[in-house]
């Protein structure tokens, strides 16, 4: 770990001494290495002061706020990111290319939805587990992916990989037609319609009765899980939630991603990804949507007006993102009962 107890002041005088005693060798000699070492220099103090920061730590009252640093230190240590890669925008767009991804074998389950539709949820048993060896008590995590993510994505296999460390058994979240399965019903998904969850979450619980289940959602999985809270308060069988990366509000998130360099980065990159799963699926979709207008749309917020927002049954695309904004449930969400 990094430290920042240093002097600026010695650190500059020690660079300038090296620079006032060097053998000038011209050009590609010692002068290079001045400039290098002195960008070095700056670049390493711009990281540790303004880059590694510790996570501002929020929450419902001073006791479970003391319960977070003492049983989670980590929301409470200084964040180191990559040293050579710590903007958040590149840190996406390279995750792919950098990123291993850890070997799992899954069993999949398809569950039949209450409109006729199937759920595609992978399992991970974790039978070798030491720490839970007997199944039926084994604790359960539901992994909830992205926006058009798996549970072959690198991210979700990575939870998997830590899950199987602590003897968890794990249960991922395909959202319709994106895992490979066929589309039986012209209906996909969307951030504010539970229901899918809803069906996954009891079906998981009487797979398991005795077993604790908890849930992780990533980014639109983590905004899917935390409007299932809010709608469901005390109801819920969750006894522990980690949403990670969710847009609290849609109209902020999709502003942000219409600006011109997020828009090229992201915006038409993901597009694609939803006019690819349409497409993919589009005997049986045409049938009650403008697929033609459909893959026409440039950004998100296009596809959304054109296609989500339709499907589900919205006035208006603002009707839509005002109700998969977790920012308007939050009040609603009930704590868990836990024990210090």
């Amino acid at each position: 770990m990094i430290s920042l107890d240093f002097n600026l002041n010695v650190l500059t005088r020690d660079l300038s001494l090296y620079l006032e005693n060097q053998v000038k060798v011209g050009l590609f000699g010692s002068g290079v290495l001045s400039l290098v070492l002195g960008f070095s220099a700056a670049y390493a103090y711009y990281y540790l002061i303004s880059v590694a920061k510790k996570p501002q730590l929020i929450s419902g009252g001073k006791k479970f706020y003391q319960f977070l640093r003492d049983q989670c230190p980590v929301v409470s240590e200084t964040y180191y990111p990559t040293f050579w890669c710590w903007e958040s925008r590149i840190q996406t767009v390279l995750r792919p290319f950098v990123t291993a991804k850890p070997g799992v074998s899954y069993r999949n389950e398809l569950i039949r939805a209450a409109d006729g539709g199937q759920i595609s949820l992978d399992w991970f048993d974790n039978d070798d587990s030491a720490s839970h060896p007997n199944s039926a008590t084994r604790p359960t995590v539901l992994l909830l992916p992205g926006l058009t993510g798996t549970s072959r994505e690198s991210y979700i296999l990575h939870m998997v990989q830590q899950s199987r460390e602590l003897g968890y058994r794990c249960a991922v979240f395909n959202n319709r037609g994106v895992s490979g399965e066929t589309l039986l019903t012209p209906r996909t998904y969307c951030a504010a319609n539970t229901e899918d969850l809803e069906a996954v979450i009891e079906h998981i619980q009487r797979a398991n009765e005795d077993a604790p289940l908890m849930a992780a959602g990533v980014s639109m999985g983590g905004m899917m899980l935390a409007n299932y809270l809010g709608k469901k308060g005390r109801e819920t069988c969750l006894k522990g939630v980690v949403v990670f990366s969710a847009g609290w509000d849609v109209f902020a998130c999709t502003a942000s991603l219409e600006k011109p360099l997020d828009r090229f980065l992201f915006n038409s990159y993901l597009t694609s990804c939803l006019q690819a799963g349409v497409d993919r699926h589009k005997s049986v979709l045409e049938k009650s949507y403008d697929i033609d207008h459909v893959m026409k749309a440039k950004t998100i917020r296009e596809f959304d007006e054109r296609f989500t927002s339709i499907m589900f049954g919205y006035p208006t695309n603002d009707d839509y993102y005002h109700d998969a904004s977790p920012i308007h449930k939050l009040k609603s969400v009930q704590p868990f009962q836990w024990r210090q």
